[in-house]
């Protein structure tokens, strides 16, 4: 596929997830939580607390701003990682901000009950699962299809994707979002990852040459 080409899916597959994001965020802010979900979703509330809350930590900013000046720092001493750091620190911003920007826009509140810490912004979406897809997701993704030995790329890759799923698991554990929020999240890092990708010249998924001297 072209470059050109490329852009286009990307562009496209930004402004389908985003209508879906928008949609569902309007949704639940008109209708609530599905009952099937509302019965199921308490029973995860209160489950291994300290695991989830250290979890939820990893997307607080005292963990990702020494995170981010750590790929800086490698942007800047390895060259061919630096499309990708690069990359990653400006998508982490965008679903940290955008996710603060849409729970402000549609004021969902919270749930009733929670654990450990009790949240005061607004619920939807879930900026932890923004940041999970469009930040740790996203880096199991670039390591998968990066230079990288095979082995080190799928250990790395499956690694922090469950790590992202686990954020969004800490969530819920702690009562802190619904889990439509957590939906919401995933949509709003995949629309920003999508977005990203279809105007930055970078290639965060291409290793090009480099692999196949690896494998």
């Amino acid at each position: 596929m072209s470059t050109l080409a490329s852009r286009q899916t990307c562009g496209f597959v930004a402004v389908v997830v985003f209508l879906m994001f928008t949609a569902l965020g309007f949704w639940v802010v008109r209708n609530g939580e599905p009952a099937p979900l509302v019965v199921w979703e308490p029973s995860l509330v209160g489950r291994s607390t300290l695991v989830a809350w250290w979890l939820t930590w990893s997307c607080y900013i005292q963990v990702l701003a020494p995170i981010a000046v750590i790929l800086l720092i490698v942007a800047w001493l390895v060259p061919a990682w630096r499309g990708r750091a690069i990359f990653s620190v400006v998508s982490l911003l965008l679903c940290w901000r955008g996710a603060d920007l849409f729970q402000h826009l549609f004021a969902r509140p919270r749930p009733p009950d929670w654990v450990v810490k009790h949240e005061t912004a607004f619920s939807y979406p879930s900026s932890h699962a923004a940041i999970a897809t469009g930040f740790y997701a996203l880096w199991a993704v670039m390591l998968y299809k990066s230079e990288l030995p095979r082995a080190a790329r799928i250990a790395a890759g499956l690694m922090l994707a469950a790590f992202a799923l686990a954020i969004c698991w800490a969530r819920l554990a702690l009562g802190a979002h619904y889990l439509t929020d957590l939906l919401g999240g995933v949509l709003l890092g995949v629309t920003i990852v999508a977005a990203m990708l279809s105007i930055v010249p970078i290639k965060p998924f291409w290793a090009g040459r480099s692999r196949a001297a690896a494998e």
